[in-house]
Order: C-alpha cells, then structure tokens, then sequence
C-alpha cells in the first residue's frame, strides 16, 4: 500500500517521489477496493455481475504486485539502526493498525454481539492480535515481511528466494492468515528488495519502447485472462508465474501513463493508498447498504462499480477533511507513538 510505500514507496519526500510508482500503486489499491467491493455486494445480493469478471482477472497479480512495490525501496533503509528500522517498518504499522481495528470494532460490535453476545466481540478483539482483522492484514503483514528480510540478511539470498518461491507453490493453508498469506506474499516482497534495479530498468525500457510494451500487455492479458478462466491460474507454478508476470504488467502500465500523463487520479491514489486502504470500509459498506436496500440501481456490476468508486473517493475524503484537524492522528501517528527520532515531516505516506 501504502502502505509504506504501499509500504511500499517509501520515498522520502514528493520531490523524491517516483512516479510510475504511485501509477503503481494507484492501480494496486484501486484493484483492493474493487475486489472488496464487488464481492461484499455479490454476497449480500445473492448474485453475480460484469464486475466479478474484472475482479477475476486481477486475482492471480492485485496482492503479488502490491507486496513487490513494498519492497522496491527497502535497500535505502535496511541498513538503518534497529531501533530506527523498528519505529519506521513496524512502530509505524502496528499504531494504525491497533487504531483502525478499534474503528472497525466500533462499527460492527453491535452486529457481532447480536449473533454471540458481548463476550464473544471482546475475544475477537482480542483475537485481532494474533489473526489480523479484516481488510487490514496487509499492514499486520508488512512488519513481519519488514523484520524478517533483515533479521535473515546473513542468509545467501538465493536460498531465501527459492524458500520462499517454494512456499508460494505450496498453497500452504492452515487457517492462520499469518502463516498463509507470508508463505504466498513473501517471495513477492522478497524480489521487490532483491531485484528492485531491475524492476527499474523495466520501467525504464518501457518508458523507451512503448509500442513494444504495449504488445506485450496484450499478449499477457490474453494469458493471464485463458489460465484465470480455465481454473490454470491457481495450479502450483501457474500462480507464482501469473504473479510476476501481473506486478510487470501493472508496472508497465504505471510507466506508460506516466510518460503521457493520463489518469492523474490513480497516480493521486497511490500517493495515498495506504490512507485509502485505512478507510474505504466505512463509505464503501454505507453505499452498498443504500443502494442495495433502496434498489434505486438494480445492475449488480453497476452497484458494484459505484461501490468501488465510493470507496475510494469517500476514504480520500475522510483523509482530506482529517490532515488539517484534531482528527489527524487517524492518518499520521502523533510524536508519543515514534520511538527513534523523528524525520523533520512524519506522515503516514512515505514510511522510510
């Protein structure tokens, strides 16, 4: 995200800033939103739309390109003190984290309760610590993948990489969001720090031959679509291959509309992905209750759209109207929360 440059950038400032990056990322976290989106309506109305198609295709790349972009810019910062490297890779998540499943709990104890009573909702509180909550296991993530690429430098990174690729294939599943999503996500993070140099000369290549890149995208498409929809795309190999694959498409994509300066909006997402990420829960969830119980639009995929879009413009909101307020805390962790000094401008977006 973000979430530190999806974590994942993290530059130190906006005139550092890369921008085939927040393309990037723009896209990644607008694919999160969607997928949230779509399949919360589908599974409230009991029925499918054009929408699911879209979510289908971005399946086998949305997370595995989010968690490489997270790592691109890790080199900068590994090197760092511990304490340092602590407070800015996982200080730094575990405060919005804590925060934001507070918030959630807020609104959805009541439901939560109705079912099993109050006791239960204080054990899934309590569980959220061990099982990440919801939409955010993504930031509960970062931190573990943060502190175990440095903890393990000593190792020959061949031997992590291939590790981790293996686990990937495995599809290990036991249950524990932890476990399973750092053996599928790890290898993907893992490259991004690894191979970040040439992931920028992608960038560069397909700033340069743009007709090519654009061949290719197509190409890929077409694959990527064949083995999602033939039921291939889940296969051991097939996932770690759709994976990369999908992070340099999207990688691409963010490049070429760098280069010709279209759809800014993304590019603005993804200066604030970890922002939106946070709090599209809230608008997204209210609008799909609206329009689902007043039946203003009756289209599933349409419903589903305009869920999406307000989940994202509505957490934009949330974050514009908070910055300049007492409410800032919810976007930017207050000085009580750092425990190594402070950069001279802390904010949520670049977590270096």
């Amino acid at each position: 995200m973000t979430i530190n440059g999806t974590s994942g950038t993290g530059l130190a400032g906006a005139s550092e800033r890369v921008d085939w990056v927040d393309y990037a990322k723009g896209i990644c976290i607008v694919m999160v939103v969607m997928m949230h989106s779509t399949l919360g309506v589908e599974a409230a109305a009991g029925k499918q739309g054009f929408m699911h198609l879209v979510v289908e295709f971005a399946r086998p790349f949305r997370m595995p390109d989010f968690f490489l972009i997270s790592g691109l810019f890790l080199s900068r910062v590994i090197d760092r003190d511990w304490r340092t490297y602590l407070d800015r890779k996982v200080v730094h998540f575990a405060y919005f984290y804590v925060l934001w499943v507070a918030i959630q709990f807020a609104f959805k104890a009541p439901s939560f309760a109705a079912e099993q009573g109050w006791t239960h909702v204080g054990y899934l509180y309590l569980e959220s610590f061990i099982e990440p909550f919801g939409t955010l296991w993504f930031i509960y993530l970062l931190p573990v993948f943060f502190v175990v690429t440095k903890a393990s430098r000593r190792i020959p990174a061949a031997a992590i990489w291939f590790t981790a690729a293996a686990l990937e294939m495995m599809h290990v599943s036991t249950g524990w969001t932890v476990i399973d999503e750092f053996a599928a996500r790890f290898v993907y993070f893992y490259s991004g720090y690894l191979f970040a140099a040439r992931v920028f000369a992608l960038a560069e290549w397909v700033r340069s031959h743009p007709p090519l890149a654009l061949a290719g995208l197509a190409i890929w498409a077409i694959i990527d679509a064949t083995l999602v929809f033939t039921d291939l795309s889940v296969m051991p190999g097939f996932s770690l291959m759709l994976g990369f694959a999908g992070a340099c498409a999207i990688i691409a994509i963010g490049t070429l509309l760098a280069r010709a300066h279209l759809l800014d909006g993304l590019r603005y997402c993804g200066e604030h992905s970890i922002a939106i990420y946070l709090a599209f829960f809230l608008p997204m969830v209210i609008t799909r209750v609206v329009l689902l119980k007043t039946s203003i639009i009756s289209d599933i995929g349409m419903i589903s759209l305009i869920v999406t879009t307000a989940g994202v413009l509505g957490a934009l909101l949330m974050w514009w109207g908070a910055r300049r307020t007492k409410l800032k805390f919810l976007f930017e962790r207050p000085d009580m929360f750092w425990i190594a000094p402070k950069k001279p401008r802390a904010v949520l977006q670049p977590a270096e």
